[in-house]
């Protein structure tokens, strides 16, 4: 069975309740897109009313774990990626000509990570992580255009990431519990897949609050609302 299916119905409820049906699945185990919800006129009152909705299974975490930890990579591999990896950094940090910027490049399991360190180098973050994430996506095109392997990079930037990812579970149980208090659904701005991940990870044990993502890359968006 794909994991992506589209399904329809006179309401976006009856159609999801016919995909949770095709997946044998609860709510909670995929996520849920409205793709297409007819506008209604005058002319069209007596046609019958379908709505569209995107169903994707949400990932295994087990599974993925599972499927990472058996992810093999030798050390010349590792060797060969590192050297890679380090040797961009080192180029692009004498392009900023900032004697000041330094760098580390190590690596844990199936990651290559990228570490910069330096005073006044908060451009290279730029609006919650813009710049960080481009310049990661860069690290990444490079390694994969250079050598096949399952390596991944990941950067960071003086701390950067561990700080937003204590502002976003700030965020999560501030709006949980105004949920909680209002019963009214809250959908937060768009965040990029790692940012939402953490939100639901958060959340993820809370009885009370179900999440879930809506919208299209790069404006898909975390909604959170009290369970059913």
């Amino acid at each position: 069975m794909p994991k992506t299916m589209i399904f329809e119905g006179k309401t976006s409820t009856e159609a999801i309740e016919k995909g949770l049906k095709e997946f044998k699945v609860s709510k909670d185990k995929v996520d849920i897109k409205i793709i297409e919800e007819d506008k209604r006129s005058f002319f069209s009152i007596l046609t019958p009313r379908i709505v569209k909705v995107e169903m994707t299974l949400k990932e295994d975490k087990k599974q993925v774990h599972k499927d990472r930890e058996n992810i093999k990579i030798e050390e010349n591999e590792r060797h060969e990626a590192e050297k890679i990896v380090e040797n961009f950094v080192k180029e692009f940090i004498e392009k900023l000509q900032n004697e000041e910027l330094t760098y580390e490049v190590k690596s844990k399991d199936e990651y290559i990570e990228v570490i910069l360190n330096g005073k006044n180098i908060s451009y290279l973050i730029g609006y919650r992580g813009e710049t960080l994430n481009a310049i990661q996506t860069i690290l990444n095109s490079v390694l994969k255009n250079k050598m096949k392997t399952a390596l991944r990079v990941t950067l960071d930037i003086c701390g950067y990431k561990d700080e937003r990812k204590k502002t976003l579970e700030d965020l999560a149980v501030r709006v949980a519990n105004s949920v909680i208090k209002t019963g009214k659904s809250v959908t937060l701005d768009p965040m990029r897949p790692y940012e939402r991940k953490i939100i639901h990870s958060k959340l993820q044990e809370n009885s009370k609050i179900r999440t879930h993502s809506v919208g299209e890359e790069p404006y898909r968006k975390i909604v959170i609302s009290l369970k059913k």
